[in-house]
Parts: structure tokens; sequence; C-alpha cells
């Protein structure tokens, strides 16, 4: 699936703690790899409230911060950074639309996703936003 041939881009994707409760990790990462999507760096951790309002302050004025951050800190979550051409557009279109309703099929949000908010999965949706995301999680010496 190597037909794109862009640039090299890295991205960050989550599987949300929706996603670890399913047990789908392995799922969500095969999928990356069938893609030919390299996985440079990945762990396991457990955000707390005020560490999940870092993360997503972008939203800080929005109606459903309080409830999503609540939900990304209920459980573990597992953060990867991943690497290839035009990846930031690949993986949104491997995670499917955020509304699991709208997702195409076939796509993790379609297959997994209970609702517009407990949708599996998070993916950067700009270089900009990638930088900033990938840099909350991982310093330069976890990214391979």
């Amino acid at each position: 699936m190597h037909h794109m041939t862009g640039k090299k881009q890295r991205t960050l994707s989550i599987v949300k703690p929706d996603g670890v409760a399913k047990g789908v990790i392995g799922e969500v990462v095969r999928r990356f790899e069938k893609e030919g999507i390299r996985i440079v760096a990945m762990k396991m951790l457990h955000l707390t409230k005020s560490q999940a309002e870092g993360f997503y302050a972008v939203h800080r004025e929005r109606p459903f911060f309080a409830s999503l951050t609540d939900f990304m800190s209920s459980g573990p979550i597992v953060v990867m950074v991943l690497e290839g051409d035009d990846v930031i557009a690949r993986n949104r279109k491997i995670m499917g639309a955020t509304d699991p309703a709208k997702a195409d099929k076939g796509t993790i949000r379609a297959d997994f996703a209970g609702n517009i908010e407990r949708n599996i999965v998070h993916g950067s949706d700009a270089p900009e936003t990638a930088a900033t995301e990938i840099r909350y999680f991982f310093s330069d010496m976890e990214v391979v």
C-alpha cells in the first residue's frame, strides 16, 4: 500500500480507554502494520484528569470537554507514534469518521466504537498538532 508518494510524516495515535477495555490494541496495531505504517514509539499509561485536560487544552471551551477528559482519564490508554508517507491522512482514513455512525465500513470506528465520544482511537489532524501531541507524550529518546 505504498501508492502515495507524499512526504514522510509522523502522527500520534491513541487507543482510548474503551479500546483498551475491549481488547483491541493488537487489532489497531495490526491495521497500521498491514498498511505499511511503522510504529516508531509505543507505551501504555493512565492519564490523570489534569493530564487529559492538558492534552485536550484546545477544546477547553467546548461543552464536551469535561466528559471527554473524564473518559480519557478513566482507564489506561496506549499512545503510539506512527511514521510513513502521508501518515496523518492515512491514519485518519483507517480510523474512520469521528462519529462511528458515519464511519466507513471496515474502519476501526465503524468496527468497534460505541459512540462519538467513546470512539476507540485518536489521531492527530495536521502536521502542527501531530508535532505538539507527540511531544506531549514522548521525549526524543523514546522515538526510534
